[in-house]
């Protein structure tokens, strides 16, 4: 079930850089299925379903946004650097594991507390610089001796559950989602085409492993497959982000303003003719916050053709992301019907 395989995804932990947990998940799920799997030299894992000359990559990031142990004081509190887009007040109290040496341990992320604020204080918020990681440890040897080091990895600690009416909630569903939707895709497609199923590495800092990989494979045309922001919730408005979950996979036109991503015409109609023909509810977006890692696969070597397929998902950078699991089938329903067709580059 595409379910079991996000929970899975989900509660698994790597953030930008050590990513490496997830790869143990993602090849048992496509074993038998791909005729070549292997890792580059970034860290990218490259499914490989072989076909004619005509190449399709297809690329999910694997990373989700974490931490990293910067500095152990001498009574065993940790401070950390943010990997990727962290809110500040999202992690202040939070419960995290921390990737040693020896094993995982649990920590929580402290600071001052609100009753010994001032009235400014308040007003301002706790800022990252100010929080730190309680192991329970009385110095710095503890924290040693339990295997924490400069350079620790840290994710939140929280678990995967089912909510009301086909969605569920957890961490990491950006983009844990659009690496379920390319493994579901992976074990359906039958395409006369060459696809490259690449699950990358560091999109949450920079899109690292889409640019490495794109020019590595130079592939004829690119679909990533990531998490868009819907305004069908409190606090944003539908002319600021008009997409909902459960409406179906969206379908990218521009991110970012332009700035990021300005999707090619013909993938997108590509795309757009498949869905009708086959009643595939699609939405499309014209986006001005992020970009995925179809902005670096489109600006390699002399371009190439590019749009993304994204899963609508609430509160995404958060521990407690949210989506409709309609959603996901629908976009893997739409790539294994486009990826029979060939599209008129």
């Amino acid at each position: 079930m595409t379910l079991d395989l996000l929970k899975k995804l989900s509660n698994a932990h790597g953030v930008s850089g050590s990513e490496g947990s997830i790869y143990a998940v993602i090849r048992k799920e496509l074993k038998g299925c791909v005729d070549e799997i292997y890792e580059d030299t970034m860290g990218n894992l490259i499914a490989i379903k072989k076909g004619n000359k005509f190449k399709v990559m297809i690329a999910a990031h694997m990373d989700e946004i974490g931490l990293v142990v910067k500095y152990v004081d001498d009574k065993g509190f940790i401070r950390f650097a943010a990997l990727g887009g962290w809110y500040a007040p999202t992690l202040y109290n939070q419960r995290v594991v921390l990737h040693g040496t020896k094993g995982p341990c649990y920590g929580v992320i402290g600071g001052k507390p609100p009753h010994m604020m001032d009235e400014e204080e308040r007003k301002k918020g706790v800022k990252t610089d100010d929080m730190f990681i309680d192991v329970g440890a009385c110095n710095r040897d503890d924290v040693e001796n339990i295997g924490i080091t400069v350079g620790t990895p840290v994710t939140i600690d929280r678990e995967f559950a089912k909510i009301a009416n086909d969605r569920v909630t957890g961490k990491a569903f950006d983009n844990r989602a659009g690496v379920a939707v390319l493994i579901k895709t992976l074990q359906q497609i039958d395409s006369p085409f060459t696809i490259y199923g690449v699950f990358t590495v560091q999109e949450e800092v920079g899109l690292k492993g889409a640019r490495t990989s794109a020019y590595a494979l130079d592939p004829d045309i690119a679909i990533a497959t990531d998490v868009t922001v819907p305004g069908d919730h409190p606090g944003i408005e539908m002319k600021d982000a008009p997409v909902e979950m459960g409406k179906g996979p969206v379908i990218t036109i521009l991110d970012s303003s332009g700035r990021g991503l300005i999707a090619h015409k013909s993938v997108v109609n590509w795309l757009k003719e498949v869905a009708e023909k086959h009643r595939i509810p699609v939405q499309l977006e014209v986006g001005t916050g992020g970009t995925t890692d179809a902005t670096a696969i489109h600006l390699t070597k002399g371009g190439i053709p590019s749009t993304t397929v994204s899963i609508a998902s609430r509160y995404i950078h958060s521990p407690v992301e949210v989506l409709d699991m309609k959603d996901i089938d629908a976009a893997v329903e739409l790539l294994v019907e486009a990826l029979k067709v060939k599209p008129k580059i």
